[in-house]
């Protein structure tokens, strides 16, 4: 996998780059004005990321993600990460034949649902899963493959299906990991919200 150098990033004009950023040369990035992404984070080959989108310290996204941000915004709070193949996505147009739909349409013929996501510290969606607008991912839960997520989770807890429901409890052992990882790597200081 080919990454951008550091030179590069600082060209492509993102609203904020941190260091160490790993971001393949084979991803699509849009509106890279719009775009944060703090230190330590990695973005793999053949993703799409767009609109407004705030990438946290130490956040993955694999291979085949299409985070697309559009007007109001996806965060990504440290140490999350997106397996191979999710899309996220903060704008979905009205499904039910009520208006007409897709981006070459004006907005005053058809209704689009806008809403930030939120997708909090620690959590983990797994491959092929969708997230839809307005979805809050609490700390620490984590997503099982191919799910669709409609609705906010609860934090530390382990969904799966579609639409996605509690499995059952996640452990928070990582959290000693993240504190000795911190401690082990002093010039890396969390984000604070």
């Amino acid at each position: 996998m080919g990454f951008y150098s550091e030179r590069e990033l600082k060209q492509m004009g993102f609203k904020y780059i941190g260091k160490n950023v790993k971001l393949s040369n084979k991803a699509s990035i849009y509106n890279p004005e719009c775009i944060s992404i703090d230190d330590n984070s990695r973005i793999d080959d053949f993703c799409v990321i767009s609109g407004n989108v705030n990438i946290g310290k130490n956040v993955h996204i694999a291979v085949f993600c299409n985070v697309a941000g559009g007007e109001k915004g996806i965060i990504m709070e440290d140490f999350s990460g997106l397996a191979y193949g999710v899309n996220v996505f903060t704008q979905s147009d009205d499904y039910t034949g009520k208006t007409l739909t897709n981006p070459t349409i004006p907005s005053k013929y058809k209704k689009e649902t806008k809403k930030e996501i939120l997708i909090g510290k620690h959590v983990i969606v797994g491959a092929n899963s969708i997230i839809f607008p307005g979805v809050n991912l609490s700390e620490g839960c984590s997503v099982g493959a191919m799910s669709m997520v409609t609705k906010s989770t609860e934090p530390w807890k382990i969904y799966f299906g579609i639409p996605a429901k509690i499995v059952k409890d996640r452990k928070k052992d990582m959290l000693k990991y993240e504190i000795e990882y911190l401690n082990d790597n002093l010039d890396i200081k969390p984000n604070i919200n």
